[in-house]
């Protein structure tokens, strides 16, 4: 308390709380705490700043306002863990060791202000002040994700453009998707066919060698046949209905790109359009000027 000054103390009183309590506790070459861990430390850092600004409004001078301080200092710490009825006496004392550096009308007011506070509460000044707490705290860490950088201005687009824009796009991917699947399926087909004719004529190498009769060769070339028939006719069905929806695809992108919508801000083209039918109009009057004359 020997730090604390009168320029101190009216540099303290003219911060906000929160700088005003940091700038005294600068002042009384305290150490840095937690101010959640060591609520006590905190707490008494409180006190004695609530002391000063009741000091200054009370208009106590700026000496005294270091005095009413130090006062403070030494109540809380002589009256730790006594009985209310001891602390006061303490109270009364201390008010007769500081006679002789406050007047009356200051005395009285800092009489009034510790039986206000620290007497009306002093049980919970005692069980803040000296008894030790228990302090639990959690910490979760919380990932906050920021917003992607957005793109200039200069390459922004209306809402309904875009809108467009994603439509035509995703009619564009489809048929390409179309596509795909026809050359999947013919891939698929082609493999298939070629397991089922290597399976028939396996099936005939596995059989006693002999001679092929003429209607056995018949059969299996039928067979053979029928497989890439019937493999041709699944792949021709289906490349139609592709072609189909491909039609059907193409069709609904030119009706989208028939019916854009309106660019924002509006273009000048109405401006220059009006203007254009103009010139005929000053070419018929000067014709008409000419044949006067």
């Amino acid at each position: 308390m020997a730090l604390l000054t009168p320029q101190g103390v009216k540099e303290v009183f003219h911060f906000q709380k929160a700088e005003g309590c940091k700038h005294l506790r600068a002042l009384l070459n305290w150490e840095d705490y937690d101010d959640v861990k060591d609520l006590r430390r905190s707490i008494l850092l409180d006190i004695l700043y609530e002391s000063i600004i009741f000091a200054v409004g009370k208009g106590f001078p700026w000496v005294k306002v270091v005095q009413v301080t130090k006062f403070t200092e030494e109540l809380l710490q002589e009256a730790k863990g006594c009985p209310i009825t001891e602390a006061i006496t303490i109270l009364g004392k201390k008010l007769r060791d500081y006679q002789g550096q406050f007047n009356t009308t200051h005395l009285l007011a800092l009489c009034d202000y510790f039986n206000n506070t620290f007497i009306s509460h002093y049980k919970l000044y005692q069980y803040v002040l000296c008894q030790d707490q228990e302090v639990t705290l959690t910490v979760t860490p919380l990932e906050i994700c920021t917003p992607p950088q957005p793109l200039p201005l200069a390459q922004g687009m209306d809402r309904e453009v875009w809108q467009h824009e994603q439509q035509v796009a995703e009619l564009s991917m489809a048929e390409v998707q179309k596509r795909t699947n026809v050359l999947l399926l013919k891939e698929a087909l082609y493999l298939e066919q070629e397991h089922m004719l290597q399976k028939i004529f396996q099936d005939r190498a596995s059989e006693p060698r002999q001679v092929l009769k003429r209607e056995e060769l018949e059969n299996l070339v039928n067979e053979a046949i029928h497989i890439q028939i019937e493999c041709l006719k699944e792949l021709l069905q289906y490349e139609v209905q592709v072609a189909f929806d491909i039609l059907d695809l193409k069709l609904q992108k030119k009706i989208l790109n028939l019916n854009p919508p309106s660019p924002f801000p509006p273009s000048a083209t109405g401006q220059s359009g009006q203007e254009e039918p103009l010139k005929p109009q000053k070419e018929s009057k000067g014709k008409r000027t000419k044949a006067k004359k």
